[in-house]
């Protein structure tokens, strides 16, 4: 496949990649994604996504054209979950040259509230954030024997149409759980699909950017802000030692750090749609109440 017919395959076609599938579509590439069963297919298939059976003599003869791979597919405790379904075939995929990769800042760890930037070495304390460096580590090596270029995204937290504090508050389910000194990290879904964008079709080499806003905040005060703005009451505070969470969500909350993103507005020219999450807070609202779609 030329490089006039780019062919994009993602594996983890959810909620991140959706947007990237969609603007890659719309300029007219192909775009293919693994599924595991038939509703999903029929789901990319409405999409206009070929969709392809995550198993190896299925993803071959796809992987061949394709000149792109994006994946968002989070490592398992076994490791992750495609490089051993792909690796045999990275030395035949003669027109593969560039791979994505969605990862977390938590390979950072705690930095009590501190600054990390791409070169901040990694010290994850999680074991989901252990198991992004070893999959890192393992794209890394697949893209060098396919001889492309691999970019590797560090997600901060996600929000976007769908899954925000607007939302959260909306259907009743908002908490503020207070930590002294914790912050976190955000970036919308539209700064995410415009970065890969941007990264996907540029000439860089190999690197890593860190995905996240200009605005680092109390988890706290964002419920307060979208509460307020929606003119529902403000969920009192609890103290973190009181609050009701799982097990997942408590372990949030043994990191705290600021992500610095220098590095997407210099090497991809961006500038962030929504640098805070005040920025976004209007779009929010009329998405989760209906007046906008």
């Amino acid at each position: 496949m030329s490089a006039h017919n780019p062919h994009l395959f993602v594996f983890g076609p959810g909620y991140s990649a959706s947007p990237i599938m969609a603007r890659a579509m719309k300029n007219g590439w192909k775009v293919s994604a693994s599924h595991r069963d038939a509703s999903k297919a029929d789901a990319l298939q409405s999409m206009g996504v070929t969709p392809v059976p995550l198993e190896p003599t299925a993803l071959q003869p796809a992987l061949k054209t394709s000149t792109h791979i994006l994946t968002s597919v989070a490592p398992g405790p076994g490791g992750d979950p495609i490089l051993p379904l792909i690796t045999t075939l990275a030395d035949t995929l003669d027109s593969l040259r560039w791979v994505g990769y969605l990862s977390s800042t938590n390979v950072y760890g705690n930095h009590d509230g501190g600054w990390v930037d791409e070169d901040t070495p990694a010290a994850p304390s999680l074991d989901r954030g252990k198991r992004r460096i070893d999959a890192e580590l393992s794209w890394n090596d697949f893209s060098n024997k396919s001889k492309s270029a691999l970019h590797i995204f560090r997600l901060a937290g996600i929000y976007g149409p769908g899954r925000n504090a607007v939302r959260t508050v909306l259907d009743g389910r908002a908490k503020r759980i207070f930590k002294e000194g914790q912050l976190f990290s955000r970036i919308h879904l539209a700064d995410i699909e415009e970065s890969v964008w941007r990264a996907m079709n540029s000439s860089l080499p190999s690197r890593i950017f860190n995905l996240a806003d200009d605005a680092p905040a109390p988890p706290q005060d964002i419920i307060e802000k979208a509460a307020l703005a929606v003119g529902k009451p403000v969920p009192p505070l609890i103290p973190f030692e009181d609050a009701d969470l799982s097990p997942m969500a408590r372990s949030f909350y043994e990191e705290s750090k600021r992500v610095r993103n220098d590095r997407v507005k210099t090497d991809l020219s961006f500038k962030l749609k929504y640098p805070s999450f005040d920025s976004a807070l209007d779009d929010l609202i009329a998405f989760e109440t209906g007046s906008k779609t």
